[in-house]
């Protein structure tokens, strides 16, 4: 089984979870519980943009604890966030008009279309690493794309990326 965790496009082989119903929601759920599934029972698991949505004292924990459990022995975790360092960058850079810095704070708070669009968490590779190692990964890459979706994590602004994409493994 491969989780794609607010996943919303079809995509063969992957099982979209979502905490909000849609027509390509295979799974209405919050990734704080992955009750459903058993241990050891998902190969791989892709979450873009969904982990900032979770405050940093126990829901992220929690849903990183979770991915964990499910995780086969040498399963991957595909993570994208958005990169704090980056964006404090790009947010101060002198020549950014309103409307892009405007752009830059809805990447960093989230836009808030919904209810459960609302960043609760910022993050760069030192802490979400923390983060990790916390659940029980033990090996974190950094890397430029995770070449699986098309999705934020390839977003640019100002021909910068924006995402910080890394792979983790259970080992």
């Amino acid at each position: 089984m491969r989780l794609h965790i607010g996943g919303t496009t079809r995509r063969e082989g992957w099982t979209n979870l979502n905490i909000v119903p849609g027509p390509e929601v295979d799974v209405v759920g919050d990734c704080q519980d992955l009750s459903h599934l058993a241990d050891a029972s998902v190969d791989e698991i892709y979450a873009s943009h969904v982990l900032e949505h979770l405050d940093y004292r126990h829901e992220l924990p929690r849903a990183l604890k979770e991915c964990h459990r499910t995780l086969k022995n040498a399963g991957v975790f595909h993570i994208s966030v958005p990169d704090m360092q980056i964006l404090c960058w790009l947010f101060r850079h002198p020549k950014l008009s309103l409307r892009a810095r405007f752009a830059i704070m809805q990447k960093i708070f989230g836009a808030h279309v919904d209810a459960h669009d609302h960043h609760k968490v910022g993050l760069d590779y030192e802490l979400l690493r923390h983060y990790l190692a916390q659940a029980g990964f033990r090996r974190v890459e950094r890397v430029e794309s995770l070449g699986i979706f098309n999705d934020t994590s390839e977003m640019q602004m100002l021909g910068v990326r924006i995402s910080l994409n890394v792979r983790t493994y259970k080992s």
